[in-house]
C-alpha cells in the first residue's frame, strides 16, 4: 500500500488540539483501497475520512496489550482525532478489539449472501408447489442477487450521516422481515418481492463491511484483514445450498428461509455490541458529549446529495464502464467469472440428479468444493500481499515514490485467472457415470479460487488506479455489472444444459474464461500506457 503525507501542526499542550490537514482523495489514489473493498459503494465517503495519521504511526499500530491511555487534557474542539494516540481512533484499539469487531459483519455478510443460495436446493419443489416451471422457480434465487446489487446504493447515504453501526442495525431485521416474508407467503409473486427486497436491504451490510476495515486498519496493514472479510460473502453462496438442501429435503422449502432467519439472528446478535468505527461520527458523538463545536461540514440541500450519490453510484460508473478500457474488460471478467458460479446453482443440481441420482442433501453438500476454493483465494492474496506486494511497496519507498505500481496489485489475478478454465473444464469432462463423483466435486476448488483471486486483485487495481472518488465509481460499475449478469445466467441455464448436454455446456463457459486469461497480464504490461490516457485516473507514483 502506498504511503500518505500527513503536514500536522503542532499547537501547545494547553488543552488544543494536534491539528492534521485534510488530503484531497483525488490526490491520494489508493488512500481507501482495501484488498476487501470489493463491495464498498461507499468507499467514496470513508476514504475522506480514513485515516489522517503520519505516516509512521501506521507502523506502531499496536498488535496486542492495553489501548493507549488518554491524554491528560481536554479538547477544544473536535475536528480530528486529539493526537496520532488518540484511543477513540479505531486504529489506535488493540488488535484483539478490532477482531472481534471484524468478526460479526463477516458473521452478517455471511448471513445475507447465503440467504441468496439457500433456497435453490428446495427449486423443483417451489416450482411444484406454486405450479411454475423451473426456470420461474429460480427467479427467487436471481431477484434476491439483482437485489444484493441494488442495495449498496442505499448504504452511502445512511453510513455518512449516521455511521457505519446504524446500517448494521437497521438493516440485519429488515433483511429477517423479508426473509420471514419469503418464508410464509401464499403466492408465487409475494416469494419473488419478498425475496426482491431480502437481497435490497441485505445489500448494505456488504458495501459498509469494507469500510468498516479501513476505518481500523491503514493501507499497508490492511491485507490480512480485508481477505478475511471479504472470504465470508463469498462462501455464503457456497456454503448456502449445504445448509438448504438438508432443510428442504426433511422439512421442505420453507425451511430453507427458517434457517436464513436463524442465521442471521445469530449474527446480528453478535453486531450489537459493536462500537461505531466511522470517524466523522465519532467526532461527533464526542463533540455533543463533551459540549463543544461538532466537526465542521459543509451545507448541503438533500437534492445535493442525491446529485451526488446518483453520480457516484450510477451515472459515472455507467459513463466509465463505456469510456475506460480498465473498468470495461475486468468488470467484464469478473462479472463472468461471478455469474457462472451463479449458474452452478442450477448446473449442479441438474448433474448430480441425472449422471450420479443424488438426492437434495446429497448435491447441496458438493458445493464444499467451492468452498473450499474461496478459503485457499483468500490465504494466496493475504500470502502474495506479504511475499510481493509489500517488497515492490519497499522498493518503491527507497527509490521516492509513495506507492508501488498498481499493476502489481495484479499478481494474484494473473495466478488465478487459470483456475476458472482449469475447473471449468475438469467438472465438463468428468461428471459422467464412468467417473467417481468426487471428481467433479473437487474440480470447484480451482473454479472458486481462480474466481475470487481475479476478482480481489481486480477491485484492488481499480480503487489504486483511479483513486478515492473515481475508484468508488470503477468498483461500483464493477458491482453493478457482476450483480446483473449474476441475476440472468441461472436463467437460462437449465435450458442450456439440457440442449448442449453437461460437457459441452460447461466447456463453452471454460473456452469463454479461457480467451479472457490474457485480460490481467494484458493489463499488466500496458496499464501505464493505459492509464496515462484515461481521463479518469488520478494516480501520481
Amino acid at each position: 500500500m502506498e504511503h500518505t503525507t500527513t503536514n500536522s501542526t503542532e499547537v501547545s499542550s494547553q488543552g488544543r488540539l494536534q491539528r492534521m490537514d485534510n488530503h484531497d482523495p483525488e490526490k491520494l489514489e489508493g488512500r481507501n483501497h482495501s484488498s476487501g473493498r470489493p463491495y464498498d459503494v461507499d468507499s467514496e465517503h470513508s476514504s475522506s475520512h480514513d485515516n489522517d495519521l503520519p505516516e509512521d504511526v501506521e507502523k506502531a499500530v499496536p498488535q496486542d496489550g492495553p489501548e493507549h491511555p488518554q491524554e491528560h487534557h481536554t479538547p477544544t474542539t473536535a475536528q480530528d482525532w486529539d493526537g496520532p494516540d488518540d484511543p477513540d481512533n479505531p486504529m489506535n484499539w488493540t488488535l484483539r478489539k478490532r477482531a472481534l469487531h471484524i468478526a460479526p459483519i463477516a458473521f452478517l455478510s455471511f448471513a445475507c449472501t447465503a440467504g441468496s443460495s439457500m433456497i435453490t436446493p428446495a427449486t423443483p419443489e417451489i416450482g411444484a408447489y406454486f405450479g411454475v416451471s423451473r426456470t420461474a422457480a429460480i427467479l427467487a434465487l436471481s431477484l434476491f442477487v439483482l437485489g444484493l446489487g441494488l442495495g449498496p446504493t442505499l448504504a452511502a447515504p445512511i453510513s455518512e450521516k449516521y455511521g457505519r453501526g446504524v446500517v448494521y442495525k437497521v438493516s440485519g431485521p429488515l433483511y429477517m422481515l423479508f426473509i420471514l416474508g419469503s418464508g410464509f407467503t401464499k403466492s408465487f409473486g409475494g416469494l419473488l418481492v419478498c425475496r426482491l427486497l431480502a437481497g435490497l436491504t441485505g445489500g448494505p451490510v456488504l458495501a459498509v463491511g469494507s469500510g468498516t476495515i479501513a476505518d481500523m486498519f491503514p493501507p499497508r496493514i490492511r491485507a490480512v484483514a480485508s481477505g478475511t472479510y471479504v472470504m465470508a460473502p463469498f462462501l455464503g453462496p457456497a456454503l448456502g445450498p449445504v445448509i438448504g438442501g438438508f432443510a428442504a429435503q426433511y422439512k421442505g422449502w420453507r425451511w430453507t428461509q427458517w434457517c436464513t432467519i436463524f442465521i442471521a439472528l445469530a449474527a446480528y446478535a453478535t453486531i450489537l455490541p459493536m462500537q461505531e468505527t466511522y470517524k466523522k461520527i465519532i467526532l461527533q458523538r464526542r463533540a455533543k458529549k463533551l459540549n463543544i463545536p461538532p466537526p465542521a461540514t459543509p451545507p448541503m440541500s438533500g437534492l445535493t446529495q442525491l446529485k451526488i450519490l446518483i453520480t457516484i453510484t450510477i451515472a459515472r460508473p455507467v459513463v466509465m464502464l463505456v469510456k475506460e478500457p480498465i473498468v470495461l474488460f475486468l468488470s467484464i471478467y469478473t462479472a463472468f467469472a461471478f455469474s457462472v458460479l451463479f449458474a452452478f446453482f442450477a448446473a449442479y443440481p441438474y448433474t448430480f440428479e441425472t449422471v450420479y441420482g443424488f438426492n437434495t442433501w446429497q448435491y447441496g453438500l458438493t458445493f464444499l468444493g467451492i468452498g473450499l476454493g474461496v478459503l485457499l483465494a483468500a490465504a494466496t492474496n493475504i500470502v502474495i500481499d506479504r511475499t510481493i506486494y509489500q517488497k515492490m511497496t519497499l522498493q518503491a519507498l527507497k527509490e521516492g515514490r509513495h506507492m508501488a505500481a498498481p499493476e502489481h496489485r495484479l499478481y494474484c489475478a494473473m495466478v488465478g485467472s487459470l483456475g476458472i478454465p482449469i475447473g471449468l473444464f475438469w467438472f465438463a469432462w468428468s461428471a459422467r457415470p464412468e467417473v467417481h463423483w468426487i471428481s467433479p466435486v473437487l474440480a470447484g476448488i480451482p473454479f472458486a479460487w481462480g474466481n475470487l483471486c481475479v476478482f480481489i486483485s481486480a477491485v484492488m487495481y481499480l480503487i489504486d488506479v483511479y483513486g478515492a472518488l473515481n475508484g468508488a465509481s470503477a468498483v461500483a460499475a464493477n458491482g453493478l455489472l457482476r450483480y446483473g449478469m449474476g441475476a440472468i445466467f441461472p436463467l437460462f441455464t437449465f435450458q442450456m444444459y439440457e440442449r448442449l448436454g453437461i460437457a459441452w455446456a460447461t466447456s463453452l463457459l471454460a473456452f469463454i474464461s479461457l480467451a479472457m486469461v490474457m485480460i490481467p497480464f494484458v493489463f499488466f504490461k500496458f496499464g501505464p500506457r493505459i492509464r496515462a490516457k484515461s481521463q479518469y485516473s488520478t494516480l501520481k507514483i
